[in-house]
């Protein structure tokens, strides 16, 4: 197992990019234990950091981070709930399944996209009628995610 002692010191680093490339490695480090300090870094003052650890988080397959991935949906900036969003697709925990329903209304197309098709992945029920109200998404993108996720969860 790979050590991760000097890639945490790392997140303390004063740059922006070294901190994204210690994150990097944590999520490719294989290591359980790497995802406490992931889980501090959702909470870095940059978007490309905070973006990072939930994209390692993702990477690294630990449920327990589920609840810390959620809040971030809420972020202002889209590119950190976008990358929320694909980790918890990773994860492919129902706990996401409520908030993921709120993102169908995220003011962000490719959010609202990701969230329809986790929902689809996720094959819970209780997505079936938002997804069905996404269906009139005024983007016909996100309309054409939510009828490819009703139609994978209709197989289920």
């Amino acid at each position: 197992m790979t050590d991760i002692t000097p890639l945490i010191a790392g997140l303390h680093a004063p740059a922006v990019s070294k901190r994204r490339a210690a994150i990097k490695c944590l999520g490719q480090s294989g290591n359980p234990l790497a995802a406490g300090p992931l889980i501090a870094a959702l909470s870095d003052p940059h978007r490309n950091v905070r973006a990072e650890a939930a994209q390692a988080l993702g990477r690294l397959d630990e449920a327990s981070a589920v609840p810390a991935l959620i809040p971030l949906l809420l972020d202002p900036e889209p590119d950190v709930r976008a990358s929320a969003i694909a980790a918890l697709s990773r994860l492919n925990d129902r706990r996401a399944v409520e908030p993921l329903v709120r993102c169908l209304h995220d003011p962000d197309e490719m959010c609202r996209i990701g969230a329809a098709e986790v929902l689809g992945k996720l094959g819970d029920t209780r997505a079936v009628e938002p997804l069905r109200q996404a269906q009139t998404d005024p983007l016909s993108t996100v309309r054409e995610a939510a009828e490819r996720s009703l139609r994978r969860l209709s197989r289920k």
